[in-house]
């Protein structure tokens, strides 16, 4: 019985000291859990793929779309290299350059794009747009580099067998402007979900 009265007591105590304690619980608040936890997105890397294959389409198109969304204040590129050959000052050119890119490409006399120049014009496009779009989503611009160049040579391969396979049941010219629509729909997309994810 003195066993049980005493450790009744001692409970008694404990809860009033915790009835009457000064100081409560600090829960933490979300500016100081951020300052414990780093969340990455997790689409920054195929992010900077799929802009890579839209430069292995088009290889200004994807510049272009960076930049119109860069000047829009959608997206924002920091500091990087890269920002300043896609930045918002630069859109106007660039969009200039992917108009004419649209237009030369349902000419009868564009080369291949797997030839060796079109092809590493679309390879550098792709490194330089993965590189921005890891950039602006705080990645290593290695990393997007490098996916934005192997999107860029898998878009070029895509784009190329697929033509090539649909030659004989649509127009030249419908092919192109159906290409068109993947390579903006596309390019528009990505720095959609970019611009989402602040």
């Amino acid at each position: 019985m003195e066993a049980l009265q005493s450790m009744g007591n001692f409970t008694k105590g404990i809860s009033g000291k915790i009835e009457c304690s000064p100081e409560p619980f600090e829960i933490a608040s979300e500016s100081k859990i951020g300052t414990f936890v780093q969340v990455k997105h997790p689409y920054g890397h195929p992010l900077a793929a799929g802009i890579g294959i839209v430069a292995g389409l088009r290889p200004m198109t994807a510049p272009a779309i960076i930049a119109w969304a860069a000047k829009r204040r959608w997206i924002n590129l920091g500091s990087s290299p890269f920002a300043t050959i896609i930045s918002g000052r630069a859109s106007q050119r660039v969009t200039e350059l992917a108009i004419s890119e649209l237009i030369a490409d349902k000419l009868p006399f564009t080369s291949s794009r797997l030839n060796a120049g079109p092809l590493a014009s679309r390879i550098a496009s792709g490194a330089i747009c993965g590189a921005a779009v890891c950039g602006a989503m705080k990645r290593p611009l290695a990393g997007g580099a490098l996916l934005g160049g192997l999107g860029a040579i898998a878009g070029a391969l895509a784009g190329h067998h697929v033509r090539k396979s649909l030659h004989h049941n649509m127009p030249d010219f419908m092919i192109g402007l159906l290409e068109d629509a993947v390579a903006v729909g596309g390019g528009a997309a990505i720095t959609a979900v970019i611009a989402t994810s602040k």
